[in-house]
């Protein structure tokens, strides 16, 4: 019979759907693998290019004086770096002025390279690069809320091939984010009485142990009890910190480890899927709030959304979420 669980970090029903659930490598769409070069001349990101992007605010170099990650502002930015905060209201009209910040993270000087197979020391540059940048933007007084994603593949959202990431800094607080920061103040305050909901998460799946796919002395990667669609994987820090702009760098070489192998596991067992990720925190500013944690969410573009759940907010996950984390747990990783 199929469940329907809460996620109480989301606050969202899922309908685990047992009887319509496939076999984890059933979720593995074989692509036409085309063979890419390691520089393309048309590429904006490629190294000797950099004259197609707008001027770098910050890089990360390798040896002799050539970058590894660099950042740049967004040419085709979604909000305006220029302008002061102006807002109106009239009856039920309300907006606020396009002001924020938008800037494309270029993970590597290669263009046919993923993720994935990127070396370790390489992922900490990345990492570093990204706390930088989330730094930098919460300085800047007009920004009140910063996220940092990346799209992986045309399903997820990506418009070229080169590896990057993106932040973004908006002047609100977007719907999704509030209702989540207001469910989690509810617990903390109403229900768990003091009690971070994500510590309270965490704890209860180390100790199920049943969707766990690996973890390190700072870091656990798991698929949650109602993971909102098939391998949707969540990586905590093991210590509560509600902003990833305090993270140390012996916990950055630690992610890097963790994060370096979740998409390793889903490049071999899943066969380099469409997926996105985003980095769910809070302002250094509020990084001591008690009743928030930053982790990061990582969703696998192997199933779509349709009417029921665009019509119902609810979702249907067609993986079971203990047999999936089971799967990836026993891939065997390349040396």
């Amino acid at each position: 019979m199929p469940e329907i669980r809460l996620n109480p970090i989301t606050g969202d029903w899922v309908i685990i759907a047992t009887e319509r659930a496939k076999r984890p490598e059933d979720f593995v769409h074989k692509k036409e693998r085309k063979e890419m070069p390691s520089f393309v001349a048309t590429c904006p990101f490629c190294p000797g290019n950099e004259d197609k992007t707008p001027s770098e605010t910050h890089s990360i170099g390798g040896e002799n004086g050539k970058w590894l990650v660099r950042s740049v502002p967004n040419k085709f930015s979604a909000l305006s770096p220029v302008g002061e905060i102006l807002k109106n209201k009239t009856k039920f009209k309300q907006n606020i002025s396009g002001v924020g910040l938008h800037e494309v993270i270029i993970e590597t000087p290669l263009h046919n390279m993923t993720t994935a197979l990127l070396s370790l020391d390489h992922i900490e540059k990345i990492l570093y690069m990204y706390r930088h940048r989330l730094i930098a933007f919460y300085e800047d007084e007009r920004i009140e809320h910063v996220i940092i994603f990346k799209n992986h593949g045309a399903s997820a959202g990506t418009s070229l091939e080169h590896p990057h990431s993106q932040i973004v800094g908006t002047p609100v607080f977007p719907g999704q984010v509030m209702n989540r920061l207001g469910e989690a103040i509810r617990n903390y305050y109403y229900v768990d009485f003091g009690e971070c909901l994500y510590c309270s998460c965490l704890k209860t799946e180390l100790e199920d142990k049943e969707r766990i796919i690996e973890e390190n002395d700072a870091f656990v990667a798991f698929i949650p009890y109602a993971a909102l669609s098939p391998f949707h994987i969540w990586i905590f820090p093991k210590t509560h910190s509600a902003s990833y702009g305090l993270i140390t760098d012996r916990e950055i070489t630690l992610l890097a480890t963790i994060l370096k192998n979740i998409l390793l596991r889903l490049y071999t067992g899943l066969d380099n899927p469409d997926f996105n990720y985003v980095v769910r925190t809070l302002s250094p500013r509020g990084a001591d709030a008690k009743y928030f944690h930053w982790y990061i969410a990582i969703v696998p573009r192997v199933s779509q959304v349709a009417g029921f759940e665009m019509g119902t907010g609810m979702f249907i996950n067609t993986a079971l979420p203990e047999a999936s984390a089971k799967f990836l747990q026993e891939i065997k990783l390349p040396v």
